[in-house]
């Protein structure tokens, strides 16, 4: 964050300030960024304090300054140096507005790349993070920190030295993503597909796909609309820009190209990217093909920002983890390997994720097992994708399933060899006492269920007879 006095802040968002001791100095600078989190304070950052259901961030503002932090921005005094403001999540978004615009205004070479999506994400977020990472100064979105909380807290961390911020954009709901833009308005807007995540949410893929479109709205002339050319969904949103649109995918017309996709036998993808005449042979220790669609999205991204084809394909290969419980690839000692994927899941991520294991399995030779838990917010088409998941884990050939959670009962009652665990303790019971080293096991499941808590038992080796 560029420095500014808590006077300046105030102004900003229109704020009192207050705490400031016997000296009065409303000179006091803050210089580091935003945060949420007083336990993990940023040295001379602003704490920003919110009254939760379960914790009020404004009993934790003494610890946050003795840790490092220059100031807090909440609603009420806190006994430290505060910005007193009536709505803390406003006043937050304000103030990542004007920095971003003083920013862009004293270095126009600034780009803001803006991208959205029902699945890949963050994945996509993380490969462009690393290939424009390595071009010069970026900043992007922490995990999936892509809410109108996360949001601002990312523009926040830009500085004077910031070439690229790359924002991830999340949306509950239509307009989600046309607020976000309104905070940080795209230089570039990604659309990566509209699958069926959070169909309960939005009734539609049709709903769906107006809410991740406001992004391309949000664009003005001389910024660019990348789109999937594959989605057919995504492919129509070139309507609803004024700016140029470039594409992306397996299409013969796409601006970016696949070409040659595969894997090798522990699922690491292997493709060829094509741009123009020019063809580079990528090969990414990322699990899954589904890799392959992220890192032409990355690339399509990359290029118009001036990298070219051949540094960015080495820059892709480069990239060993995404963000947590991301398709990570382990193996015990004994052999045994898991890919934890637990971080999220809807009905493309599960089917993208059940292809890679099948095809480890047939490249391997091992047996497999699906550890796979309850898809959240599908709203009343729950038990049909449910079933549809553990009919297609049935179809790929899949050895063993376990089914964690109600909702994911019709999905054990889908595969003849589903075993039903009606809680993560209990399907971590299962799957730890009967797995041997020869097998491949995949952990998948919405964010809510924690079902991580199986893969890590099954990597501390608790329970097994190693």
């Amino acid at each position: 964050m560029i420095a500014m006095s808590l006077a300046e802040i105030a102004a900003v968002v229109d704020g009192d300030v207050v705490g400031l001791g016997e000296s009065g100095d409303s000179d006091l600078l803050v210089t580091g960024p935003a945060f949420l989190d007083s336990r993990s304070p940023a040295p001379g950052g602003l704490f920003v304090a919110f009254e939760g259901e379960h914790a009020d961030g404004h009993a934790f503002a003494d610890a946050a300054v003795a840790g490092g932090a220059a100031a807090v921005l909440g609603t009420r005094a806190t006994g430290v140096p505060t910005v007193v403001v009536d709505d803390a999540q406003e006043a937050l978004r304000t103030l990542a507005t004007h920095v971003l615009r003083r920013l862009r205004a004293a270095n126009p070479a600034l780009k803001v790349v803006a991208l959205t999506g029902s699945q890949g994400k963050t994945s996509t977020k993380d490969l462009l993070a690393a290939v424009l990472g390595a071009a010069a100064p970026t900043v992007a979105t922490y995990g999936s920190f892509n809410n109108e909380l996360g949001l601002p807290l990312t523009v926040l961390r830009a500085d004077a030295g910031t070439r690229f911020l790359v924002l991830e954009m999340g949306a509950r709901g239509i307009g989600h993503v046309a607020e976000l833009c309104r905070v940080a308005p795209p230089d570039i807007g990604l659309v990566l597909n509209v699958g069926r995540a959070h169909l309960g949410e939005f009734g539609s893929q049709e709903a769906i796909a107006r809410a991740k479109g406001e992004i391309v709205e949000g664009l003005g002339r001389d910024g660019v609309a990348v789109l999937n050319l594959d989605d057919p969904l995504v492919a129509a949103m070139h309507t609803r820009t004024r700016a140029p649109v470039r594409t992306f995918g397996y299409a013969v017309a796409a601006d970016v190209r696949l070409h040659d996709v595969g894997t090798d036998e522990l699922g690491r993808v292997r493709f060829d990217l094509a741009h123009r005449s020019h063809r580079e042979h990528v090969r990414m220790q990322l699990l899954g093909e589904h890799q392959a669609v992220n890192a032409a999205a990355a690339t399509a991204v990359a290029l118009l920002l001036g990298v070219p084809l051949d540094r960015i394909a080495r820059s892709l290969e480069s990239v060993g983890s995404l963000s947590r419980w991301r398709m990570e690839l382990h193996e015990r000692a004994d052999g045994l390997v898991v890919v934890n994927d637990a971080y999220n899941a809807n009905p493309d991520s599960m089917a993208a994720a059940l292809g890679t294991l099948a095809e480890m399995g047939r490249r391997t030779g091992r047996p497999t097992v699906a550890v796979l838990g309850e898809m959240r917010e599908l709203g009343e088409t729950s038990a049909a994708e449910h079933r549809a998941v553990g009919e297609l884990a049935a179809a790929l050939g899949i050895d063993r399933v376990v089914a964690v959670g109600e909702e994911a009962r019709p999905l054990a009652e889908a595969h003849e060899s589903a075993v039903f665990a009606a809680s993560v303790e209990e399907a971590t019971d299962l799957v730890r006492n009967n797995v041997v080293g020869s097998e491949v096991v995949l952990v998948k499941a919405s964010r809510a269920l924690r079902l991580e808590r199986v893969a890590d038992a099954l990597l501390s080796g608790e329970g097994t007879d190693q």
